[in-house]
Order: C-alpha cells, then sequence, then structure tokens
C-alpha cells in the first residue's frame, strides 16, 4: 500500500481531515512515498512527515488547512562518489521520532540513525551506525526483501539514549554523551532464567566460534529481526519485540547503555 497522505483525527467528535496529500495527478509521475509522520511534542500546530527519499519536511497547520507547502525541509546531501544502485533505497526513512524536548528529530534508515536539530536543515548533528557490516551486502539483502524492512526507533525518558533494531534479534542502544553503544540479544533464554544481566555482543569479521559474545556477520539470521522498540515515556525500561515475543529490559545504571536486565 503506498501511503500518500497524513490524516489528523479529531479527539470528541469522530471525523479527520487530509493535512498532506502528495499524490500526483499522473501515478505515473510519483516518485516518493510518505513513510512516518508525527506531532510536535510542544507546539501542538507542528508536525513533521518522512518520506521514501530521506526527506523531512516541517509543516506548520496555522499556515492552511491542507499543507502542501511545508515551511522546512531537512535532507543531507548525498555524496556522489558513495552513490550505488541501492543508495536510494537504503536512505529512505523507516521512522521519524521527536525528542522529549522537541529540540530534535530521530530517524531511521536502513544503516544508520540520525539527530537532526530544527534549527539546521542541511545535515544532521549526530548520526550513528547501526550495522555497517550489512553494507558489503546489500546485494543479498536485495535479493531476500530485506532491504525493505522497516525499523523503528525511539528515544530515552531524558533524551540522552538512543534504541533501534537490526538482525539475529539484536538491538543497539547508543549513549549520546558519550558516543558509545552497546549490542544485545534478545533470545527464550532470558525468559528461562529472568533478571539474568544481559552481556553485549560484538558483530566481528573475526568472530571465534568459542565466543558466544561475538557473531560473524556471514552467521547473521535475517529471518530473526527487531523491526519495533520502544522506551518507557519516564523510567529506564525497553520494550523490544521480536518475531513472536515480547522482551521488556531494565536499565541497572541509568547512566550507562551496557548494562540490562531482563
Amino acid at each position: 500500500m503506498l501511503l500518500l497522505e497524513v490524516s489528523a483525527r479529531y479527539v470528541g467528535p469522530e471525523r479527520t481531515s487530509d493535512i498532506v496529500d502528495i499524490k500526483p495527478p499522473n501515478m505515473e509521475d510519483l516518485t516518493e512515498v510518505i513513510t512516518g509522520a508525527e506531532f510536535h511534542p510542544r507546539e501542538c500546530n507542528l508536525f513533521v512527515y518522512s518520506s521514501s527519499r530521506g526527506i523531512i519536511r516541517l509543516c506548520d497547520m496555522r499556515q492552511s488547512a491542507l499543507c502542501d507547502r511545508h515551511c522546512k525541509v531537512f535532507e543531507e546531501a548525498e555524496d556522489p562518489t558513495s552513490r550505488s544502485f541501492f543508495s536510494e533505497i537504503i536512505s529512505s526513512i523507516s521512522d521519524i521520532k521527536f525528542s522529549h524536548s522537541g529540540r530534535y528529530m530521530l530517524t531511521r534508515d536502513f544503516l544508520n540513525l540520525k539527530v537532526w536539530d530544527l534549527q539546521m536543515n542541511t545535515k544532521p548533528v549526530e548520526t550513528y551506525p547501526i550495522h555497517e557490516y550489512l553494507r558489503t551486502k546489500l546485494c543479498v539483502l536485495y535479493e531476500n526483501d530485506c532491504i525493505f524492512d522497516k525499523f523503528e526507533c525511539c528515544w530515552s525518558p531524558h533524551d540522552d539514549h538512543l534504541l533501534t533494531g537490526s538482525y539475529h534479534n539484536l538491538f543497539k542502544m547508543t549513549s549520546r554523551l558519550t558516543k558509545k553503544d552497546a549490542i544485545f540479544e534478545s533470545s527464550r533464554e532470558q525468559a528461562i532464567r529472568p533478571r539474568q544481566l544481559l552481556k553485549c555482543k560484538k558483530v566481528l569479521q573475526s568472530a571465534r566460534r568459542n565466543r558466544r559474545d561475538e557473531i560473524n556477520p556471514d552467521n547473521l539470521e535475517f529471518s530473526k529481526k527487531i523491526l519495533h522498540c520502544a522506551y518507557h515515556p519516564t523510567d529506564d525500561i525497553i520494550a523490544i519485540a521480536t518475531a513472536h515475543n515480547l522482551f521488556t529490559y531494565v536499565a541497572k545504571d541509568s547512566s550507562s547503555s551496557s548494562s540490562l536486565s531482563s
């Protein structure tokens, strides 16, 4: 299904109205679809929507009922030397979230998490690679359609940590303060032994078979993936959804992203 409209649903009287419509007169001229939309947490007249071209548009509903004219566009210029057949596909934004403060936006594309400042629309202020080791496997991911997977992302309650998922039931937590990240794996063993401390994983080409904390990217199971994740709005608790299970974890040290228990 192609998403070409953003609709607002009003609380109270059951009615909706289209506030964005990017459907061209001729569908053959269609160049992008809407991949996500969210209201600003503090300015009720502002909202953003993202597209399959990696573009974010900020709109103000005070300007007109139909926001066909955005007030600001956020887009990172592409490096022509790195362009490939997959460039447009992997630049598609799969999720977008405002920070709790309302100053920043968090976006997820296939390979990266990006933090955007509302005052700077030419490039993200922070970029965090999620699974750069998959860049050499884009052909395989294209053939099995995994390259079109839509990963979610989210902020911690204080906007100091970021969370998103990956393949092999791995998820990554990143500290914006230290720029360090930690990779964890959700598995059924955690349900058998609850409240155990999770150990960080490493994805390495040189991974040793006798090390359970090391995973070779050639051995990743792409059928196991974490597309959905959520942070508790006030506590250091996260929820992770695999294909058949829902896991919750709590941070033992709220200042660190490397200490979690199930």
